[in-house]
């Protein structure tokens, strides 16, 4: 086990040199905690005891991500799922649709998500909605009944999950689970790496801000192109040889979902968003799809072109001014490369 906990560190270790990447203090003290992880020699019997599974929770652009990426490509099994927030329940909703018929459509769902995994890694878990703490709480007893390894990493420690005080309760047994069974990590310090100097870059930090004047609006006679996901069509302005090209309005003041942003990633690998406004020009559900639009791009690595009357400095000030949760989306941001 030691031979194998040394050959995860030294694996990480090289993916940051070969990235050009120099850790910190912080981010080797959780190396070290990532090894203990590795699922290789874990397996339980039904009276082991101990913690199964890693939380790790720290401010936006820490490494988390990187980190974590990096352990599961070292980690020396296949049996390893990585799932990222909003695919984990696009792919959950259609997984519980294809047993509809079934009695036990969640938990066939939660199965086939999961499959026959070892390790199940769950990267940028936040709770920000009650169906997705349900959800979510009915996983955390599908891993713990299956004795899986766990590591998930987010911008929130446990107690600070489902903030809404309103809906907090419904996923308290969800904060007790993890707080019960998975050692809580918490990546410190106040360096955001996304906002470094960069040399080359490619996918989601290959793309740029452009600060540009608003482009005329669409005229109802304008040309548009029709887009059906699961028999829901929505307008952009256009969709061709991989590129999707629509505007903020387009995207985010219609009702579209999670599930769109994710197939059309998947379709299209360059996008350009244009006339983003700033947060207090939008409405608080065009925000929150604009929000989980970044989350999405970022994780498929999707490079995009935004164009924006305004600056990208003065559009995230303006955003964590109006949303105590921006802090995520405006991190992100920061992988841009800024033109005027």
């Amino acid at each position: 086990m030691f031979a194998v906990r040394q050959e995860v560190i030294t694996a990480i270790s090289a993916s940051a040199a070969d990235d050009g990447i120099v850790l910190d203090t912080q981010q080797r003290l959780l190396v070290d905690r990532l090894a203990d992880l590795v699922p290789e020699g874990r397996r339980r019997t039904r009276r082991s005891s101990g913690r199964r599974g890693l939380y790790i929770y720290g401010s936006a652009g820490r490494g988390k991500t990187w980190l974590a990426d990096a352990f599961y490509d070292a980690t020396p099994t296949w049996r390893k799922t990585r799932v990222h927030f909003h695919s984990f329940f696009e792919e959950l909703h259609r997984r519980v649709h294809a047993h509809r018929n079934d009695p036990q459509s969640l938990r066939l769902g939660i199965d086939d998500v999961v499959g026959n995994s070892e390790l199940l890694y769950f990267d940028e878990l936040h709770v920000h909605d009650s169906g997705d703490a349900r959800l979510l709480t009915r996983l955390l007893d599908h891993v713990l009944a299956r004795r899986i390894t766990v590591l998930a990493t987010s911008n929130y420690a446990p107690d600070d999950l489902l903030p809404n005080p309103i809906w907090h309760h419904l996923f308290e047994p969800g904060i007790t689970m993890i707080k019960v069974h998975f050692d809580v990590h918490h990546l410190d310090g106040q360096t955001d790496y996304r906002a470094s100097p960069r040399g080359d870059s490619v996918g989601f930090a290959a793309g740029t801000w452009i600060t540009a004047p608003p482009s005329n609006r669409l005229s109802e006679t304008a040309e548009t192109v029709g887009l059906t996901v699961r028999g829901r069509t929505f307008e952009v302005r256009s969709a061709r040889d991989g590129w999707l090209q629509a505007s903020f309005a387009q995207l985010c003041d219609a009702p579209v979902s999670t599930i769109e942003y994710l197939t059309w990633a998947r379709t299209y690998p360059r996008w350009t968003i244009t006339d983003v406004p700033t947060f207090d020009g939008a409405d608080e559900e065009a925000q929150q799809r604009f929000v989980n639009l970044v989350d999405i791009l970022v994780d498929e690595n999707i490079a995009v072109t935004f164009t924006s009357p305004h600056t990208l400095p003065d559009f995230c000030t303006a955003a964590t001014a109006s949303r105590p949760d921006a802090f995520r989306m405006t991190s992100r941001l920061q992988l841009l490369r800024p033109t005027a």
